[in-house]
């Protein structure tokens, strides 16, 4: 049978669903997400060709991935049909090819679509983080090491786990990228300590919303310390997720896009995922195929006209690319 690829507008649909029932005895090991909003989840990662999708492993999705007939292939099915062929890619350490990896699972931050705060869950020592990095290098996956974080007591004592263990990791000699809620210099520290790009959350661009979902924090510092780091860093190398799903409309998106994308800043285009724990504490709607397609395009315009492209991304995020779909990338 002839493969089926994976294509703009299926990937929309993909990730439009976000998960998938799967045999676990198609998949050598399970990883479960530790940070932000999809904390607390397992998750599988799916690759046809050159382009791949994250799915959560829900028994009760209307996705499946089974075996391909008559290929050792596997496929992923809807209604009974098989929509698209591929294989499963394993992530010894959260996505494939890198070791990402969350030091705090813990956040005194209540942002109302995120588990986090609600999980409290493990703080990692630096053995248990070179533990995990030589697991990835060993399995001969590991092209590029990041970092992400909570708040287990304060930013700026997350700013200083980071810097603590950074020295430690130059010695694997790839690309390092960081993400933690900025204060200070830290673009300028994290720079100094070997970092090779960061990411600094803005979660939504509408600033109605942000007060909802993320009172205890400030949009205008975050873009503040964007700003800076693209001082630091220089253009394509500093990143922001931006929450799709949270009850925005497309005008803010786009207008968010371009305040990010004139300082220099790439924008992740984020499906919400919405969690059990966070049924009642704001709203959140996954984005439609048809809207994830047209964002993604009007994104693609945006940064074309700034100069700024996700391909060049070294980590995190925008180099694994499955849980978003991502311009010059994806299409």
């Amino acid at each position: 049978m002839q493969s089926k690829p994976l294509t703009p507008e299926m990937k929309a649909f993909l990730i439009s669903i976000g998960s998938v029932s799967i045999d676990p005895s198609l998949i050598p090991q399970v990883r479960g997400s530790t940070a932000g909003p999809g904390a607390g989840t397992s998750s599988v990662f799916f690759r046809s060709g050159d382009k791949r999708v994250r799915l959560s492993i829900k028994t009760d999705s209307p996705l499946s991935i089974q075996n391909a007939e008559g290929e050792k292939n596997v496929g992923v099915f809807y209604q009974e049909k098989e929509l698209v062929r591929g294989k499963i890619e394993l992530a010894p350490a959260h996505c494939p090819d890198q070791a990402f990896i969350t030091l705090c699972e813990k956040c005194i931050f209540d942002c109302k679509y995120c588990p986090v705060p609600k999980l409290q869950g493990h703080v990692k020592s630096e053995e248990e983080v070179l533990r995990i990095i030589d697991e990835v290098l060993q399995a001969g996956n590991l092209k590029a090491i990041s970092l992400t974080s909570g708040v287990e007591s304060s930013i700026e004592g997350e700013i200083e786990r980071v810097l603590k263990l950074l020295p430690a990791l130059k010695k694997y000699n790839v690309p390092i990228g960081v993400s933690v809620y900025p204060t200070g210099d830290c673009s300028r520290k994290f720079y100094e300590a070997g970092a090779s790009e960061v990411k600094y959350n803005v979660e939504t661009m509408d600033r109605e919303i942000f007060k909802k979902v993320c009172g205890d924090l400030s949009l205008d510092y975050i873009l503040d310390k964007l700003r800076e780091a693209v001082s630091v860093f220089g253009k394509n190398r500093v990143f922001s997720n931006f929450i799709i799903g949270l009850g925005e409309n497309d005008d803010s998106i786009r207008d968010g896009i371009k305040t990010l994308a004139e300082m220099g800043v790439i924008p992740i285009l984020r499906p919400v995922n919405p969690h059990p724990l966070r049924a009642r504490d704001c709203f959140t709607e996954r984005p439609s195929p048809e809207r994830l397609l047209k964002l993604a395009k009007l994104e693609a315009e945006i940064l074309k006209k700034y100069g700024l492209d996700p391909g060049l991304a070294k980590t995190m995020c925008l180099k694994c690319t499955g849980c978003d779909l991502v311009p010059f990338i994806d299409l």
